[in-house]
């Protein structure tokens, strides 16, 4: 799980901001998502939503946000199918990350406290966005599989 375990305090974690280091680490944290994760997303919504929409940096995310919600609870609803888990999984590290004060670069440090939230959303959104312009067309077309 992304929260609830400490990091190593290593002088190190600023050197994470390494595209390909940074890409490994949620590459992994992707493939260990679980059903209990997706939840802890969901029920943390307007937390998660609040922190998109007032943080300036992540501002223009907040859009990419309510999509990637709504797809999650159409996943969940089972109204829409046609998603691989590897994008669930990636919204869901991509939007645990966001809410999880204390990762790699913590948010409160001014300037670049947000540096990797937006690594990590943009990382994301680079692997996913197929198949969220795919759910986007399906919710186009009346939202009906096909």
């Amino acid at each position: 799980m992304l929260f609830g375990k400490k990091k190593d305090k290593k002088p190190s974690n600023i050197a994470m901001m390494d595209s390909k280091v940074n890409e490994d680490y949620v590459e992994e944290k992707v493939t260990k998502i679980k059903d209990e994760d997706v939840e802890i997303v969901m029920d943390n919504e307007e937390a998660i939503s609040k922190k998109l929409s007032n943080a300036g940096p992540l501002r223009k995310y907040t859009e990419l946000g309510k999509i990637m919600f709504s797809m999650l609870k159409d996943v969940k609803k089972g109204s829409y199918t046609n998603v691989p888990w590897f994008t669930i999984a990636t919204i869901v590290v991509a939007l645990l990350y966001v809410f999880n004060p204390f990762d790699l670069v913590p948010d409160f440090i001014p300037g670049i406290g947000y540096i990797d939230d937006l690594a990590v959303l943009s990382m994301g959104m680079g692997w996913i966005e197929t198949d969220l312009h795919k759910y986007l067309d399906w919710r186009l077309s009346g939202g009906e599989e096909a």
